[in-house]
């Protein structure tokens, strides 16, 4: 889905580009099933468990994909902007990151650090969706996979939320463990505003435009195929001894 030199549709306005890609949120996976039921308080303890191992695969991918869009952008300051998502969540001294936070969820549901390390847990089709995103981000023009990012746009609503029905439906877990959400509240907002502002610059052509809202629909589609996969669990026959 590289960028065409010839444009072949009339481009947006920016607030008319910037309204059709918050228009997407209309895909984005807070509206799945599975996530209302979490919000309802209505999911039991496997299936929060296998929903926390099978989001870790997508969390830590999140350095790789970044680490593509890093290496095809030409821009130094972009790239210097860009780093600190890698940073936020490999983490580096004094401040574990997004990753080490995760792991502490795990561990506030009853799953220990090497469950979610050895990806026993994962899904196929949780896999081939994460894998399929960052495949996306290092095949496509940096400002194309940016445009990916832009879920971010919908994140603090959907985190506000999520977080909320955490701590009054599910007692059980540890409270230690939201501390991802928590941070995420405040740096998603920034991250996003980032990133949008980038898409809006770079994307002037009705082409480059046409091709970020594809590339946000594509990254919505992919969040709700993860969902689907977890809501539907392991299909597969299981293996004799």
């Amino acid at each position: 889905m590289q960028l065409l030199n010839q444009e072949l549709k009339k481009p947006w306005t920016k607030q008319e580009f910037e309204s059709v890609l918050y228009s997407q949120k209309s895909r984005y996976h807070h509206l799945h099933p599975f996530h209302q039921r979490m919000n309802q308080g209505l999911l039991t303890q496997t299936e929060i468990r296998n929903w926390v191992a099978n989001r870790f695969y997508y969390q830590k991918n999140i350095p790789l994909k970044d680490a593509a869009i890093l290496a095809n952008c030409p821009d130094r300051e972009v790239r210097r902007e860009w780093i600190e998502r890698i940073i936020d969540h490999d983490g580096r001294s004094g401040d574990e990151g997004g990753i080490e936070a995760w792991i502490q969820l795990g561990k506030s549901v009853g799953l220990s650090p090497s469950e979610l390390l050895s990806e026993r847990h994962v899904l196929p089709g949780v896999r081939y969706a994460v894998d399929a995103y960052v495949n996306f981000c290092r095949n496509q023009l940096w400002i194309i996979a940016i445009a990916a990012s832009l879920t971010e746009l919908f994140g603090p609503d959907a985190i506000q939320v999520r977080l909320a029905a955490l701590e009054s439906h599910y007692d059980w877990i540890d409270p230690t463990g939201f501390e991802y959400f928590r941070v995420r509240l405040k740096k998603a907002p920034r991250d996003a505003k980032y990133a949008l502002n980038l898409v809006l610059q770079h994307c002037t052509t009705g082409d480059s435009q046409e091709q970020a809202v594809q590339a946000l629909a594509f990254k919505c589609d992919l969040l709700w195929t993860q969902l689907d996969a977890i809501d539907k669990g392991d299909t597969r026959p299981a293996i004799e001894e």
